[in-house]
């Protein structure tokens, strides 16, 4: 189990801009923030993300440096980057399943295609999102076991306030 104040597991894949993404290698100003998306196939996923890039920079004005992966390859990835429309977010691709359990999400097996017509991977991660300290220890995390009822950004950026104007701890330790 995950426990905020402690190391964060090492999380390392590439993005469709051609970096290699690297927890471990991240200086933020306040918090790295991972968020895990399902992958292309997620209609839920796509607004989210929509929303999340167009708040990139309300974020970066934090001090929080902002990437999203999932477990799609390469080609899904940059798929969901274009269709998408995410041009001021940040996408990684091909986070292992092991990868992922190790960070603590859930993970689904398909059930073919889609609402939006779209082939489920053979697994998947579902969403999570992780708020880590530039020491590299975990602050928070927000994981579900579906698609829905993910933490609404406004508030997080709420939270991002009060956890910089207050030095608030994070909680959920023992």
């Amino acid at each position: 189990m995950l426990k905020p104040r402690e190391t964060a597991p090492e999380m390392s894949f590439p993005t469709v801009d051609g970096e290699t993404w690297t927890l471990s290698e991240r200086q933020p100003e306040s918090l790295s923030m991972v968020v895990a998306y399902r992958g292309l196939h997620c209609p839920v996923c796509r607004g989210y993300l929509k929303d999340l890039n167009d708040r990139v920079g309300e974020f970066a004005e934090r001090g929080v440096e902002v990437v999203a992966v999932s477990s799609d390859g390469e080609e899904r990835a940059r798929a969901a980057k274009a269709d998408w429309e995410l041009p001021n977010l940040t996408i990684g691709y091909d986070l292992g399943i092991e990868d992922a359990r190790k960070m603590g999400l859930y993970i689904s097996t398909s059930r073919g295609k889609t609402s939006i017509g779209i082939e489920e991977p053979a697994m998947f991660n579902e969403p999570g999102l992780y708020l880590v300290k530039p020491d590299g220890t975990l602050y928070s995390a927000f994981i579900q076991t579906t698609p829905f009822a993910r933490p609404k950004l406004e508030e997080v950026l709420k939270a991002v306030d009060f956890i910089n104007a207050n030095d608030y701890p994070a909680r959920g330790e023992a």
